[in-house]
């Protein structure tokens, strides 16, 4: 048991090279979660700037 945990922490522990990581991939992977992430917080900027735009222009 303690082998084959062994065996998939150290799958899980390998080094990726940038141009890896940063490889567009559909599905359930890391490179995945990471434009997930990325998009998220670009539509958080955008939605913080329109709220703010909007008081600014609108709002008294």
């Amino acid at each position: 048991m303690e082998h084959q945990s062994e065996k998939f922490s150290s799958q899980l522990s390998q080094k990726v090279s940038k141009r890896e990581l940063n490889s567009w991939r559909r599905g359930f992977t890391p490179q995945a979660e990471i434009w997930n992430g990325r998009m998220a917080i670009i539509g958080l900027i955008i939605s913080i700037t329109i709220v703010f735009g909007s008081n600014y222009f609108i709002g008294n």
